[in-house]
């Protein structure tokens, strides 16, 4: 009896910790950069806080994990100082936005420090797209997971290819973000308002479909070389 139940139990904690790698990569994201993202939103439109107060206060967070970051971690929380940057630069940008082209601008100019962050950090070797793409290409898989892990420490065959790909996904998204920032900031000055209230979401949405399709460049390639790294003998 005891024995059923130990199989029964093993065989319910198994898929858990199958599932471990996919929400260990996803829970970064989801609080260094879905946090501060939706706490702008909630008090800016929900809790009528001014867009300075709310940028002010969704910055507390992403700022909080910066700092301690490198005293618990011992390493910097790039997606966290990114948010913070991205925030940061829009309580500068909010003292000059006297009327509506400028808000519209300034939008703009948010996905412009993104897109430079994530060109910067492909160029310096520590691409800040790569924790978001982890968790899609192992696919929740313990063999997976490792093999990525050794692809991105350089301890694979594999790992130049595997750098120069990511990059090149990393140049996607920021190429991307930057057209649309440019986009929305010419927009924002050469065509009427009433166009450009529909016209910026239009581009945001383009750069956000834009990157995922011209992604794929980069994404395929990176599943080929974790499913052979995954294969390897290293990877029992």
């Amino acid at each position: 009896m005891s024995s059923q139940t130990a199989s029964a139990a093993t065989a319910t904690t198994g898929p858990a910790k199958e599932r471990n790698p996919l929400v260990s990569g996803l829970r970064p994201l989801a609080l260094d950069v879905a946090a501060p993202l939706v706490g702008y939103y909630v008090l800016h439109s929900a809790c009528g806080l001014s867009e300075f107060a709310a940028l002010a206060w969704s910055s507390a967070f992403p700022a909080a994990r910066t700092i301690l970051g490198p005293l618990s971690e011992r390493k910097l929380n790039l997606w966290a100082s990114l948010m913070l940057v991205v925030n940061l630069a829009g309580l500068a940008l909010t003292f000059v936005t006297g009327d509506a082209r400028m808000m519209i601008a300034k939008d703009g100019g948010l996905s412009g420090t993104v897109a430079l962050a994530i060109l910067v950090s492909a160029l310096v070797g520590r691409p800040v797209m790569t924790p978001m793409l982890m968790p899609f290409v192992t696919k929740g898989k313990r063999d997976r997971a490792a093999a990525w892990q050794r692809l991105v420490e350089g301890r694979a065959a594999a790992s130049r290819a595997f750098r120069r790909h990511e990059r090149v996904f990393a140049g996607i998204w920021g190429t991307a973000l930057l057209t649309e920032c440019a986009a929305r900031v010419v927009g924002a000055f050469t065509l009427p308002v009433s166009t450009m209230a529909w016209l910026s979401t239009v581009f945001l949405i383009g750069a956000i479909v834009g990157g995922s399709m011209l992604g794929q460049i980069a994404v395929e390639p990176i599943e080929k070389l974790v499913s052979a790294e995954a294969e390897q003998p290293t990877a029992a």
